[in-house]
């Protein structure tokens, strides 16, 4: 079974940097497609970015470009989230999620769709606020 663990989620001042961590567990990590959502109250979940099995393609939804950096470690079965320049709207719960297609670098409107996605994380809270 899938496990997904996320980490680094806190309560920062407007401007702040954050990383987020989400350690992954039983099955290929480096075969699968790998992507960061969030939730704020009362919203739907969305895609925030994605990087796929090797690490040389990555996807940002618009509001987070240049200021949000995904990243993965295949040797850790680790991927990360760098947020820079934190702004209150990105406050939200934020998760981890695993593709369910292996070795497939597929495009930016599919992996925005949590369909695509088989196995989540609990998320972890993000605050930006003054």
């Amino acid at each position: 079974q899938v496990q997904l663990v996320e980490s680094g989620g806190s309560l920062v001042q407007p401007g702040d940097s954050l990383r987020l961590s989400c350690a992954a567990s039983g099955r290929t990590f480096s075969a699968y497609t790998m992507g960061w959502f969030r939730q704020a109250p009362g919203e739907e979940r969305e895609f925030v970015a994605a990087i796929n099995w090797q690490g040389g393609v990555t996807y940002y939804t618009d509001s987070v470009k240049d200021r949000f950096t995904i990243s993965r470690d295949n040797a850790k079965n680790m991927v990360y989230l760098q947020m820079n320049s934190l702004k209150p709207e990105d406050t939200a719960v934020y998760y981890c999620a695993q593709g369910g297609r292996t070795y497939f670098s597929g495009t930016m409107y599919y992996w925005s769709q949590r369909v695509n996605y088989n196995f989540w994380g609990q998320g972890t809270q993000v605050t930006v606020s003054s």
